[in-house]
């Protein structure tokens, strides 16, 4: 799929389609962690940064599911390769063991065991 943009450090858009990273959490942009929600740390700027840098070429979606929130749930692949796991080797999310539908990102980046 060509023609996605980046929203933030984990999430895509992909024409009228909001995609989330499977199993991970970026840094929030500013005002969006909302008070009593626990937000994963970071420069919410560098980690948008670094996703766009791996938006390089067509990507694959493998859709999964949906949040709560109507965004689907992907693996997404480019020829950096998969966009969670690099975000998660730059550092610039966090893993989610809980967001990740039966250990589908564990099981192809080392980077989510850290």
């Amino acid at each position: 799929m060509s023609g996605c943009r980046v929203v933030d450090g984990d999430t895509l858009r992909c024409g009228s389609e909001r995609v989330r990273l499977l199993g991970i959490d970026a840094p929030e942009l500013p005002g969006h962690c909302y008070r009593g929600r626990v937000c994963a740390p970071g420069d919410p700027f560098a980690s948008t940064r670094s996703l766009q840098s791996a938006l390089v070429g067509k990507l694959t979606i493998e859709r999964i599911d949906q949040d709560r929130y109507g965004r689907t749930l992907a693996l997404v692949r480019g020829s950096k390769g998969d966009l969670s796991c690099w975000q998660l080797t730059r550092q610039q999310a966090r893993y989610r063991d809980d967001w990740d539908d039966g250990g589908r990102l564990a099981r192809i980046c080392p980077a989510a065991g850290n």
